[in-house]
């Protein structure tokens, strides 16, 4: 692709080309971001840069791969493939296993994902008989991963006065014998969790200055995404792998900074200019997503932020309709009224062209309801990820235990699953041994008569049989490939008997998921080109850092997509409902303590906005229920302060809601109808031909089409199943919900 330059604007294309030096792209909302990081990296391949040579970060392993096929397509020939291109975590990884040994680590260590971390803090408050009311497993890891993201080890908590008296005022005085026990038990089962990626990736740099000059002189060029988003030790960090060439090119968007609890520092991108006095300034200020009145919203609410780098986002987009505020009696009204505004705008739309964000995952239950009611199918993002599911979690730590044995957490899950007669006192008592004589449970079984351990002759000589099956899966770890062994391991551990025996649908459903992992395994061996063999240590690198983002399946497809505002970020959608635009709701009451918190409130509701293309309605209840009771509510501040010439608005009271909600407002009939919503630019799309059907034509029926029965009367198709003559489709019919019709009986009429 030779004239790539031509294919970006001008500020783009300055962007791209600056090879040396300091820069600092700020990209506003929907402006080309990731076209840019993507061409500068093919802009520096095409111009004799070693792609060894470039390091680029990113948040998600999705971008990473988007960004590499994109570079292949444009750089033919300049292999993309030996890019140091990757989220944080996986680079970072890729470095620590090439340094391990300077921290006395394994180059096989096991990643600790958050299930491990708690799974690991959750054994050491019952090891120390500690109150769980008062050590809660999800604060107590927290606190660890703030402390370690500060640089606080067990020793410079045990000497600092405030963080001692802060515990000591939680009743929490043992937490420091918590954290010390946490790391050494990391430490003991050669594993890092996922802040210790980046805790020791600073702490080899910083110690080994060898070891950093040597990762100066490979990194000769630097690229980070979403750097608003980056926390102290990532700065830390890049700063210190761009000390030596300052080739170092940053892209973000302060407006769409939203993860400070996560730890990013916003300070990160505003004072790029004081790290690099000489640095360049480039703005990406045309925004090719969204039409005018949502790009004009969305800058009318982002002025009223006080620290922010002055931009001015602008689009030749078509002006579009007005931004609709809706305001219902009670949540369980809101879910409704987005339901079937939803519906209505389906005669022209796919399910997955709308996605409905909301502040917090609880408000996802009024609205889950309105739609199943609807019969309108959705999916949850950032529900549980396919690698966090139980079968998956246990299939996956066999494959730990054959390249680390000593991994503790991965031995506590496969030693008794599937039962093989060791319980759960014969565990504590091995978990016991372990902790007093400062050694791996591995350890203890593999030597069980050394440590004297009370257990009867039965309970020794499972043990003995799960010793030798690990020990044969390590022995075959280096040798077959990882496709090979992952299956031997299935069958071998007896997980493969288990799963294929439950006829259950959620048994049927746990034996397709594994059955998936092994595609994937399978994939990744008959597709692998890396230095060294397909092997398993080579495929379980990176899956501890997998997310739920990089297994959609296609059955998910078209749906329309449920989501917090933070999960949405990144995304874009033409149909975007934003609900729960009330005080202490959106912006939240904990916002309250703090210009820099309501702020960043502030910017995520601009990253809410930012993310619909073609039509925004914004939505808040009168009443809402919370903590068992209704609440009144007002409306969000944050509302008053979008320009109201772009805004329509729409009262929805108590009576009207719920006596006129599906008749008068949403439909010209009494009866329930697919109708639209009746504001500016939603116009009823009338279809002048109807279609009849008979059995001999059923191939002309699709899912989401708007039938006809002639008892049932109007519905969607939500979809069909079987063949032939045995064709069925599920129907959800106005008024009367879902039925399912055998097709050849059925005599139905298309109406769109």
């Amino acid at each position: 692709m030779e004239n790539y330059l031509q294919e970006l604007n001008t500020n783009q294309r300055k962007a791209v080309v600056q090879i040396d030096g300091a820069s600092m792209v700020i990209a506003g909302a929907g402006s080309g971001k990731t076209r840019v990081l993507t061409y500068k990296i093919a802009h520096l391949l095409k111009n004799g840069v070693k792609p060894f040579n470039i390091l680029a970060l990113t948040f998600t392993n999705k971008a990473s791969k988007v960004m590499r096929g994109r570079i292949d397509k444009i750089a033919r020939g300049y292999q993309s493939k030996n890019l140091w291109m990757g989220t944080f975590h996986s680079v970072f990884s890729r470095i620590l296993r090439a340094e391990a040994d300077k921290i006395h680590f394994p180059q096989n260590f096991t990643i600790y994902d958050t299930a491990d971390s708690k799974s690991l803090v959750r054994s050491i408050i019952k090891d120390l008989n500690l109150d769980k009311d008062i050590y809660k497993v999800g604060t107590v890891q927290n606190r660890i991963s703030s402390l370690k993201n500060n640089f606080i080890t067990p020793e410079g908590y045990n000497n600092h006065p405030e963080l001692l008296q802060t515990d000591t005022k939680a009743q929490r005085t043992e937490f420091g014998r918590v954290y010390q026990q946490y790391v050494q038990r990391c430490f003991k089962s050669g594993a890092m969790d996922f802040d210790d990626l980046l805790l020791n990736t600073y702490k080899i740099l910083e110690d080994f200055p060898d070891v950093m000059y040597k990762y100066q002189n490979i990194f000769k060029y630097i690229l980070v995404d979403e750097y608003q988003d980056t926390n102290h030790i990532q700065y830390l960090i890049i700063k210190k792998l761009a000390a030596l060439n300052e080739n170092i090119c940053v892209v973000g968007d302060d407006a769409q900074s939203i993860y400070a609890f996560r730890g990013a520092n916003i300070k990160n991108i505003l004072n790029f200019k004081i790290d690099y006095p000489d640095y360049q300034l480039y703005k990406l200020e045309q925004n090719y997503r969204s039409t005018q009145n949502i790009v004009d919203t969305a800058n009318s609410l982002i002025k009223h932020n006080e620290k922010q780098i002055e931009k001015n986002v602008w689009t030749e987009n078509k002006k579009g309709e007005d931004i609709i505020i809706c305001q219902s009696a009670t949540d369980n009204d809101e879910g409704r009224l987005v339901a079937n505004t939803i519906n209505g705008l389906l005669e022209e739309e796919n399910y997955n062209n709308f996605a409905i964000l909301y502040r917090t995952n609880a408000q996802s239950r009024a609205l889950e309801e309105a739609l199943r009611k609807m019969g309108v199918p959705y999916k949850i993002y950032g529900g549980i990820s396919f690698y966090q599911r139980k079968e998956i979690k246990d299939l996956l730590s066999y494959c730990r235990m054959a390249i680390n044995p000593k991994d503790e957490e991965a031995l506590k899950r496969t030693i008794n699953y599937p039962a093989r007669g060791i319980g759960s006192t014969s565990l504590q008592k091995l978990i016991s041994a372990a902790n007093d004589n400062n050694i791996t449970i591995w350890e203890v079984i593999s030597e069980i008569e050394k440590y004297n351990i009370k257990v009867n002759n039965g309970t020794k000589i499972k043990l003995s049989e799960y010793v030798t099956l690990i020990k044969s899966f390590e022995s075959e770890s280096q040798k077959k490939d990882a496709y090979y062994l992952v299956e031997q391991i299935t069958k071998s551990s007896g997980l493969y008997t288990l799963f294929v025996s439950d006829k259950t649908p959620e048994g049927v459903s746990r034996f397709d998921n594994i059955q998936e992992l092994l595609n994937g395994i399978k994939d990744f061996t008959e597709n692998y080109n890396g230095e060294e063999s397909p092997i398993l240590s080579e495929f379980m690198k990176d899956v501890s850092l997998l997310t739920d983002n990089d297994n959609e399946k296609e059955e998910d497809f078209n749906k329309v997509t449920l989501m917090t505002i933070h999960a949405s970020k990144g995304l874009e959608f033409p149909y975007v409902f934003v609900v729960g635009m009330e005080e202490g709701l959106f912006p939240s009451q904990m916002s309250g303590n703090s210009q820099s918190d309501l702020e960043e409130e502030r910017r995520l509701f601009y990253v809410a906005i930012t993310r619909a293309e073609k039509r925004l309605f914004l939505s808040y209840a009168n009443i809402r229920f919370k903590w068992g009771q209704y609440i009144d509510s007002d409306a969000s501040r944050f509302l008053e302060e979008l320009d109201q010439k772009y805004v329509s608005k729409k009262n929805f009271t108590k009576t009207q809601t719920e006596e006129r909600f599906p008749t008068k407002i949403f439909a010209k009939t009494k009866q329930k109808t697919f109708n639209n919503y009746p504001q500016k630019g939603f116009k009823k799309t009338k279809s002048n031909n109807t279609i009849p059907i008979n059995k001999s034509d059923l191939s002309k029926l699709k899912s989401g089409q708007i039938v006809k029965h002639e008892k049932f009367g109007t519905g969607r198709i939500l979809n069909i199943t079987g063949d032939g003559v045995n064709k069925k489709a599920t129907v959800f019919f106005n008024g009367i919900g879902q039925k399912q019709l055998l097709l050849k009986f059925a005599r139905l009429e298309i109406l769109k």
